[in-house]
């Protein structure tokens, strides 16, 4: 049937090849109506009337009144007809529109799956290692066809969607007075992720001819029916830290080689922890705090290091001018004498004497030299300075002034030594000017001959502390390792070992802002190793600890040469 659609009244024009003519009411698409024609030639006070008659009568097809109001029309429906506001057929066609949106959309989802570019790309996967979804990501990208084709399916959904929303208003325009709420059902949107979960799933959640559904969180697979029929093997998974840094070749499930710092136990990968020291040099002594602290303040033997004392300014148990400056060191020589052995020590104690009346006051500096070399390879012991312990002095029963000068480090500020250097020098206490105080002098300021300056003799020196077992050659083996390793891993094991080592040993550096690097003077001057030697290990190490986890490096304080 034809019909023509015009806005103005009837014309003089010819009508015959049209099976009706509707120049009265034009209804457009958004349901808005507009009158024009046949109530312009009525009379004034019917063409409201009119207007409200023929409206109820198309918009609500005589079941209402058509009300509008605040930018809002619809039917006031009379009381046999109470859903003549809610167009069923209509609604019906676009819940139908709807269905076959949906249709379409699993269409092409279902064409993608089968396409020739997503099959060349599952089948171009890696089996060897489990497969997260930054590296299928990455895979993904690499892949220029599998990256079109996807595009391909997205712009098609994007249409598709757009299609379904226009449907999903139309239908609430329609519906919104209606008693009973039309069935909406959009097609959910699936994102580059969905399609990611999707080829996990297939490589993993795919056996026994059921397809279930992957979860890398929990690496797992949900079922269909709540069977564990659709679950595969899961690959190890390769990266970085307590990862694997490849799956065995016989069981792709477990672990076949770690990353530096970790070992492989039962299949997994777990940090590496460093073995005993003790075989390589030793650092604890068998004696409790409470034990060394009575058999130092007791001055015992048994804690006492035998060391051989040196000067050529003075000898034990012999008066001497102490004007100027002695020096005195006490050595262990252990490289000739005791190199299994390396020492610690808790204290230092010497008895000085005066001469009687003498107003001398002796001042002591002391070195340590912690494995050997020269004097300038020693560090300056802070005597009394940011909580570093001060010399006690204690009077003997003697006619002589004599004194014990004891210097008690302990468990807390023990360190390594082989040489103790000790710097006695002297100054003059006088009274000051007000009597209160006491003034100290250099002895070559003091210019009055008639004071007596008096004699000074040290009558014993003691060095208090232990030996530890130490053995160059194990540590060297550990050290050739580096270059010649033994077997597969042996290499990361001897670096964990070193590294263990040189903390330790930097662990005991006295106090300071920086620890001192005594685990190089420890290869230089004890393992006789040349400088450059030292400096390739110190960076091995340094390099093999910026790879492990949960490491902090720290600066170190040059100190031998």
């Amino acid at each position: 049937q034809v019909t023509e659609t015009r806005t103005g009244p009837l014309g003089c024009s010819n009508y015959d090849n049209l099976d009706s003519v509707s120049s009265v009411l034009v209804q457009s698409p958004e349901n808005k109506i507009q009158l024009q024609g046949l109530q312009v030639i009525l009379p004034e006070y019917l063409q409201e009337h009119f207007v409200q008659a023929a409206l109820s009568y198309i918009a609500c097809n005589s079941e209402g009144e058509f009300i509008c109001k605040d930018n809002d029309c619809w039917c006031q429906c009379g009381p046999r007809f109470p859903e003549c506001n809610c167009p069923y057929m209509d609604i019906q066609a676009m819940e139908e529109n709807l269905l076959r949106i949906s249709e379409t959309w699993n269409v092409y989802n279902s064409e993608f799956e089968e396409s020739d570019e997503f099959k060349l790309f599952m089948k171009r996967l890696p089996m060897n290692y489990f497969l997260n979804t930054s590296t299928l990501m990455h895979l993904w990208t690499m892949d220029s066809n599998f990256q079109r084709r996807y595009e391909q399916l997205d712009n098609s959904m994007k249409q598709l969607f757009l299609k379904a929303q226009k449907t999903v208003h139309k239908l609430f325009g329609l519906s919104k007075r209606c008693h009973k709420q039309p069935l909406i059902s959009m097609p959910r949107q699936r994102s580059s992720n969905y399609w990611l979960n999707r080829i996990q799933s297939f490589l993993y959640c795919n056996e026994n001819g059921l397809l279930g559904s992957f979860s890398e969180e929990t690496h797992t697979c949900t079922c269909p029916n709540d069977q564990v029929a659709c679950h595969g093997f899961l690959p190890c998974t390769v990266g970085d830290g307590s990862a694997c840094l490849s799956c065995a070749p016989d069981n792709r499930t477990r672990c076949g080689s770690c990353n530096a710092g970790y070992m492989l136990s039962q299949g997994l990968c777990k940090p590496e922890v460093a073995e005993s020291t003790e075989h390589y040099i030793g650092f604890e002594t068998d004696l409790q705090d409470l034990e060394m602290k009575y058999l130092l303040q007791k001055t015992d033997r048994r804690i006492e290091v035998h060391a051989i004392f040196i000067s050529n300014d003075m000898r034990l148990n012999s008066w001497f001018d102490p004007s100027w400056r002695k020096r005195m060191l006490l050595t262990l020589k252990s490289n000739k004498y005791k190199s299994s052995l390396v020492h610690m020590i808790l204290g230092l104690s010497l008895q000085i004497c005066l001469t009687k009346n003498s107003t001398l006051e002796p001042v002591l500096a002391v070195y340590v030299n912690p494995f050997g070399g020269s004097h300038s390879e020693s560090w300056f012991m802070p005597v009394n300075e940011n909580s570093f312990p001060d010399w006690e002095r204690t009077k003997l029963d003697l006619p002589l002034q004599c004194y014990n000068w004891t210097l008690t480090l302990g468990n807390k500020w023990k360190t390594f030594f082989e040489t103790v250097h000790i710097y006695l020098r002297s100054r003059i206490k006088s009274n000051g000017p007000n009597g209160n105080e006491s003034i100290y002098y250099e002895p070559l300021e003091f210019i009055d001959p008639s004071r007596n300056l008096g004699y000074m003799k040290i009558n014993n020196i003691q060095v208090f502390g232990y030996s530890m077992h130490f053995d160059p050659e194990a540590i060297r083996d550990l050290i050739l390792q580096l270059d010649y390793p033994y077997t597969q891993g042996s290499q990361d094991s001897a670096l964990l070992q070193l590294l263990e080592i040189r903390d330790r040993v930097n662990k005991l550096s006295p106090p300071g802002q920086r620890r001192l690097d005594l685990f190089s003077c420890l290869l230089r001057h004890r393992l006789k190793l040349s400088t450059s030697e030292v400096v390739r290990i110190q960076s091995a190490l340094q390099a093999f600890n910026a790879k492990l986890p949960n490491t902090v490096d720290y600066d170190t304080t040059k100190l031998c040469s």
